[in-house]
């Protein structure tokens, strides 16, 4: 079981504390929050809580979270654009939507599932029976490359190269707003947003971050980038470029004002990757088309749909 702290602050004062508790803790539903609550397992100064108990914004809340169940995961028949693949390592081009492992309201329908069916059982068990496989996420509405390995040999040595940036990973996207210079870097600190625990944020005292920019067309009111990313946190390339101002476009979650029609969240895509072989050492340099929907932004900002 695991014991956590948490500390509504004075803006949170009158919310349900169900409420409250699902957008702290990662992964946990307002139902979830209210089983918990239900059981007795989030206490105020030594007290249950009852689910529909509202905050003061002053108080301490200790909150015992059960151990997950785990569960293997499944596999699955979903087609898989295949980029790359020998007898250690496997790099798909990840379509929009699809989430790449199994996870709280994700059970399946995932890129492990289809890898799983694929593989069969040739992934590594470095991840764990939810994660075989996977070295490296990219977010659910995030398209393009991402690289699985097929036995832990692979992985230690694909995982090494994530920690010595000697795996490299190139984005494209539209961000709003203009650049005055044609390339720079965003080095800023990203953890947990302070006040909503399901985001993330350039925050003091955050894990190191780097991501390098640079401008590839300019538009009215619009910029395509292409990034590099020198360290891997979560939504790193989203949450630095709307720290400087430039949100990506879609990208509701971390400033852009509503969604894009035609456009399924973010406009970000995995669009190159570089590795050594984990067997060879030999460079391989891989690279995949921007998708349609992105493709279809670029045609309307300058000028062409």
């Amino acid at each position: 079981m695991e014991t956590r702290t948490l500390r509504p602050a004075e803006p949170d004062a009158g919310k349900r504390v169900d409420a409250w508790l699902a957008s702290q803790v990662e992964g946990l539903t307002r139902s979830a929050a209210q089983r918990l609550l239900e059981e007795g397992r989030v206490l105020r100064d030594g007290r249950p809580l009852a689910k529909s108990c509202r905050l003061t914004g002053a108080e301490v809340l200790t909150v015992f979270l059960p151990e997950p169940e785990p569960a293997a995961a499944l596999p699955q028949d979903i087609p898989l654009d295949v980029v790359y693949e020998d007898g250690d390592v496997i790099v798909v081009n990840k379509p929009k939507g699809l989430v790449v492992h199994p996870a709280p309201g994700h059970p399946n329908g995932t890129l492990v599932n289809a890898l799983l069916y694929h593989c069969g059982e040739s992934l590594s068990g470095v991840g764990g029976t939810l994660r075989p496989g996977i070295v490296h996420r990219i977010d659910r509405d995030t398209s393009g490359l991402i690289i699985a390995a097929k036995n832990d040999f692979a992985h230690l040595r694909l995982a090494a190269q994530l920690q010595d940036h000697s795996l490299a990973r190139t984005y494209e996207c539209i961000a709003m707003g203009g650049f005055r210079e044609d390339a720079g870097t965003v080095d800023a600190p990203i953890g947990r947003h302070p006040a909503e625990r399901k985001r993330m944020a350039v925050v003091p005292g955050g894990r190191p971050a780097v991501t390098h920019w640079q401008v590839l067309e300019r538009f009215p009111g619009f910029t395509h980038l292409r990034c590099r990313l020198e360290t891997g946190r979560t939504h790193q390339i989203r949450v630095h470029l709307s720290s400087i101002g430039h949100p990506i476009l879609g990208d509701t979650v971390y400033g852009a004002k509503k969604p894009v029609p035609g456009l399924q969240g973010q406009c970000l895509h995995a669009a190159g990757l570089r590795f050594l072989h984990p067997r060879t050492g030999e460079a391989v340099e891989l690279s995949c088309p921007l998708p349609e929907d992105f493709q279809a932004q670029l045609r309307k900002l300058a000028g062409r749909a």
